[in-house]
């Protein structure tokens, strides 16, 4: 049986500005896979390709075992897809944004006609059907975005950060119909940035940074692969560099500490992977105490998805979402001082 999609040493650029380097993974049928990373990582890049909108540079890729790049009407078939941000009418009701999306699938009047109101009836959208668009709250015009992506009812479910800027209901709504569809059969293919997102629906992941994948797996799989318990420390929260180097010699020669992650966005702290089970803290802040190192936070936990992210890129995903987020301002300046 092929994989419900195949993405292989894909590539694309925009101009000379690379946005996917070397991508590739597997999704199985009939799971929820998810792509983490920051904004810019080259996730939304990835899944255009996956669903015909960006033409590839380089690479394979398939869904349901054809070819995404020679056969592009047989793959559209087969997907559905929601992007982040949806344009609408907003004078068209609920109900006939889904005719005229039914219409474009070229779907029966009949079929359509019940199939809309099936996904009406699922998604909770009844009391919605007949008012304008323009009066929807994000996470009402949400799950119209998705009724619309399943009307013909897809294999595969692709979705671009699906959860951005609604409130913790609408999310959790959004997360029960994903659950839902993978339990029917569908395969889902969602981007996010939400760390507990890909933690709570994904059954496998891979984690994009700077166009590469530098991890995939299942969570439980990447987290037990780094082993051990988390223990993040910031000594004071103004510290020079020598005092930070200080902690760090300090610290290895502890027996429990096996190993030492600095993170390069915060030259004050400091993630420790330690023997897991047993509490150190009390030991880390005497040792650092006693040696004139005040602690300014210490904390302990078992892995995260962060923590893998960390382990492979030395930063973790909010410092690399505020480095992104710098370098988009930085070029925007840019660009408005060359005007």
């Amino acid at each position: 049986m092929a994989d419900a999609v195949l993405i292989k040493n894909l590539k694309k650029s925009y101009g000379d500005t690379p946005a996917v380097k070397d991508i590739s993974f597997t999704v199985k049928q009939g799971e929820i896979f998810g792509l983490l990373g920051p904004n810019g990582a080259g996730k939304t890049t990835t899944i255009r390709c996956l669903c015909t909108l960006a033409k590839p540079d380089d690479g394979k890729v398939e869904v349901g075992g054809i070819s995404v790049i020679d056969s592009p009407k047989a793959a559209r078939q087969r997907l559905g897809y929601v992007a982040q941000e949806v344009a609408i009418d907003k004078i068209l009701t609920g109900k006939e944004l889904l005719q005229l999306q039914a219409a474009l699938y070229h779907l029966p009047k009949a079929a359509a006609k019940q199939r809309i109101e099936q996904l009406l009836e699922v998604l909770g959208l009844q009391d919605y059907a007949n008012k304008q668009a323009g009066t929807y709250s994000g996470g009402i015009r949400k799950r119209f975005d998705l009724a619309a992506g399943l009307l013909h009812q897809p294999e595969v479910l692709v979705l671009d950060e699906p959860t951005v800027g609604l409130d913790i209901e609408s999310r959790r709504i959004v997360w029960d119909f994903l659950r839902e569809l993978r339990a029917a059969g569908t395969t889902v293919l969602i981007t996010s940035h939400y760390l507990e997102e890909i933690d709570a629906l994904a059954d496998s992941l891979a984690i994009i940074d700077q166009g590469l994948v530098i991890a995939e797996g299942t969570p439980s799989q990447l987290k037990d692969k780094i082993g051990g318990d988390r223990v993040t420390l910031r000594i004071r929260e103004f510290a020079s560099s020598e005092e930070a180097d200080k902690a760090q010699h300090l610290l290895s020669s502890l027996p429990f500490v096996e190993e030492i992650i600095i993170n390069t966005a915060q030259n004050n702290s400091l993630n420790l992977i330690v023997q897991a089970g047993g509490n150190c803290l009390s030991k880390i802040e005497q040792s650092l105490t006693e040696a004139g190192l005040p602690i300014f936070s210490l904390a302990q936990s078992r892995p995260s998805l962060d923590d893998v992210y960390l382990a492979a890129t030395g930063k973790t995903l909010l410092d690399a979402e505020l480095a992104a987020a710098s370098t988009r301002d930085l070029k925007k300046e840019k660009k408005q001082q060359m005007k």
